[in-house]
C-alpha cells in the first residue's frame, strides 16, 4: 500500500513507516500531522484511485520526529565586466516525518 502525497509544494510517494524530510510544519515534535492532499493511492490488492470522487476522505497520517535544517544551498550572482558579485547561503527548515497509517476513506 501506497499513496502519493502533497505538501509544500512538492509530491512525495510514502509508505507506512517511511521517514522523509518535508518543508516545515507548524507542529511540536512528537505530534501528529494528518496530510489530506492525497493525489493517488494504491491498496495491497493492486487496485489504483486516482480521481478525486475516489481519493475523497483519504488521509495520510504522520508522527513529527524532529525539525532540522536541510544542507546549505549557494547562491552566486555575477555581472561580468561590472564588478558586480553576490554569494549568498541558504538552509531551509525542514520536519522530519514518520509515516504511520494512510487512510484510503471510502
Amino acid at each position: 500500500m501506497f499513496a502519493v502525497v502533497r505538501t509544500g509544494g512538492k509530491q512525495y510517494c510514502v509508505k507506512p513507516g517511511d521517514v522523509l524530510k518535508v518543508e516545515k510544519l507548524e507542529v511540536e515534535p512528537a505530534g501528529v500531522v494528518k496530510l489530506e492532499d492525497v493525489v493517488l493511492t494504491s491498496s495491497d490488492d493492486g487496485k489504483v484511485a486516482a480521481s478525486p470522487d475516489e481519493l475523497k476522505g483519504a488521509v495520510v497520517s504522520a508522527e513529527v520526529l524532529k525539525h532540522v535544517k536541510n544542507d546549505k544551498i549557494i547562491v552566486f550572482k555575477k555581472k561580468r565586466r561590472h564588478n558586480y558579485r553576490r554569494k549568498n547561503g541558504h538552509r531551509q527548515l525542514m520536519t522530519v516525518l514518520k509515516i504511520t497509517d494512510i487512510s484510503l476513506g471510502k
